[in-house]
């Protein structure tokens, strides 16, 4: 059972979770920012890796865009300083252990991993403007190569 998916122009719903230092982040709070969010499903795990790194290495490009950067899994806070700490992560990693947030954003579902169908994180990156609506809203996305098509897409260099 997949939720249903978000489309450009609905509000982005609110949270509030614990980032890999324990304080607590809302997305309200980022109002008048534009934020990339993205859901991942595990910390350290070879795509996860790959794909947390492409956003490390674009992050000033991204930045300089005026974009912030957060990643989202079901991952522990202690977990997340870890993955942050090995691989030199320079941006938000937030804790959604009941995959409430998830599930409000339509990435936890029905997937297919190596032939079976699981339940589980669908790959997932979401574009929220300055007013907190999706501009952009990309389900099951490949973890190499997607942060170069998400800078594409949003018109951004280096």
């Amino acid at each position: 059972m997949t939720n249903a998916r978000l489309e450009p122009g609905t509000p982005a719903p609110d949270f509030s979770l614990l980032d890999q230092d324990g304080t607590s982040v809302s997305l309200a709070s980022l109002r008048g920012q534009k934020v990339i969010l993205y859901f991942y499903p595990a910390a350290m795990t070879p795509g996860c890796t790959t794909q947390a790194c492409d956003f490390r290495d674009s992050i000033q490009s991204l930045q300089g865009a005026g974009y912030t950067v957060i990643g989202v899994s079901r991952d522990t806070p202690e977990k997340l300083s870890e993955f942050r700490d090995r691989d030199g992560l320079t941006f938000t990693l937030l804790s959604d252990p009941d995959h409430a947030v998830h599930t409000a954003y339509g990435v936890w579902g029905e997937k297919m991993n190596y032939g079976k169908v699981i339940e589980g994180v669908i790959r997932s990156t979401f574009v929220i403007d300055e007013q907190g609506a999706i501009t952009l809203a990309q389900y099951n996305v490949k973890a190499t190569g997607h942060v170069a098509r998400l800078r594409k897409t949003l018109g951004i260099d280096g």
